[in-house]
């Protein structure tokens, strides 16, 4: 789950992170109200969206007056803003961050994540700020300083010091540097988060080391743990398919394609898709429906996945261990009487009681394609994809 920049800040700031003072408005007025508030010359106006690249996408402003405050939200209120993380169809922005301006004498990226390799928090540090990481990596790769923290004692001083040395920050800085680091490191363990990003960190013109920038992400399975941080969650952010998938116990990810996939297990749906790109397709979806195929359950996916209008055909691919196919046959037989699917439907089942489960599916008298390998279901996916599409041009072309 993502949060705002706000929020992050709100957070980090209670682990000892300094943060500039700011304030949320949801209107121009307000927001003019709030740099009043504020006090000061300069103002920054930030437009609150779940992506980067804001500020070459016209989402951050920098103002001095009232009227430039309001003249910056009037054009970020109730607009889409398009950046090279949303893709196209951009995010809506409801909501800005006003924060005081802050002189500026030098800026650092810094980045905690989970290293998969290592199984181990990394540090990720560049004295070159205020750029995306991928951009450091490729430009500047050298000014990268990588470091992988033991989680049986955390991120200790010495540790801490070393990252600081290794990017120059002056030793009069070293221990704001070392409160910095632990802050953002304290609340990456203990709130689950799966990366903390602040870019830039700077180093003020009163020698101050401030995050001007902040993002946090966190492990959706572990939030009921955290509900203050569930409170954060913003629903006009995310993908309206993703949200409601789940509110209903759903894993779900929209992708561009046209065959909806509805799998159980993860690995075996990543699986899914490739094999479905394989045979020449392109899939509508990530779907994991658990392991509990229920038939409401998989009512529940059919609707979901029949919720996008690109989807021109529908794979089922279940693998019986905890479950068996016979169950899952009467989910899928049941979920198709209920759910109105208009487009070919192909189910495999493999595991325990297969047998069964395809006689369930024959006598159902429903135009169930049916396949015995994830192979054969991938390209008589895309083969009924083709043939359905092939038949509506032959349509169009009549009339």
């Amino acid at each position: 789950m993502d949060i705002h920049e706000y929020q992050a800040k709100d957070i980090l700031s209670g682990f000892g992170v300094e943060v500039p003072p700011g304030a949320i408005a949801y209107s121009p007025e307000q927001a003019a109200y709030r740099a009043r508030e504020l006090g000061g010359e300069k103002w920054v106006v930030k437009a609150q969206v779940h992506a980067g690249g804001r500020g070459k996408a016209g989402g951050v402003k920098l103002c001095s007056s009232d009227t430039e405050i309001q003249a910056a939200c009037e054009g970020m209120f109730g607009r889409k803003l398009v950046t090279h993380q949303t893709g196209p169809e951009g995010k809506g922005i409801y909501r800005v961050y006003v924060e005081a301006g802050v002189p500026i004498d030098r800026e650092i990226y810094l980045g905690f994540v989970l290293d998969r390799s290592s199984q181990r928090v990394m540090i990720v540090a560049s004295g070159e700020g205020g750029m995306e990481i991928e951009d450091i990596s490729a430009e500047k790769p050298e000014s990268i300083v990588r470091s992988t923290v033991e989680p049986a004692v955390g991120l200790q001083e010495f540790q801490a010091r070393e990252i600081a040395f290794a990017l120059g920050i002056d030793p009069a800085l070293t221990a704001q540097m070392v409160r910095t680091l632990q802050g953002c490191y304290r609340a990456f363990t203990e709130l689950d988060a799966t990366m903390v990003e602040i870019n830039p960190l700077v180093i003020t013109g009163d020698n101050r080391i401030v995050a001007l920038d902040a993002k946090m992400t966190f492990d959706d399975n572990a939030l009921f743990r955290h509900p203050q941080i569930s409170e954060f969650r913003d629903k006009s952010q995310e993908d309206p398919r993703e949200s409601r998938a789940a509110d209903r116990g759903l894993s779900y990810v929209g992708l561009d394609g046209n065959i909806g996939c509805i799998v159980n297990g993860a690995g075996l749906a990543m699986a899914t898709m490739d094999t479905i790109k394989l045979a020449g397709g392109e899939p509508a979806n990530f779907l994991d429906i658990g392991g509990g195929a229920t038939p409401e359950r998989v009512a529940k996916a059919f609707r979901l996945v029949m919720s996008d209008d690109n989807v021109q055909a529908v794979l089922v691919n279940i693998f019986a261990g905890i479950n068996r196919c016979d169950w899952v046959a009467e989910g899928v037989v049941q979920a198709l009487k209920e759910v109105q699917v208009d487009v070919p439907v192909i189910v495999r089942l493999a595991g325990t009681n297969v047998e069964e489960g395809q006689k369930i599916l024959a006598k159902s008298g429903l135009p169930i394609i049916r396949a015995t390998t994830l192979m054969e279901a991938a390209e008589r996916s895309v083969g009924a994809w083709k043939n359905d599409l092939s038949q509506a041009t032959r349509v169009r072309a009549v009339k």
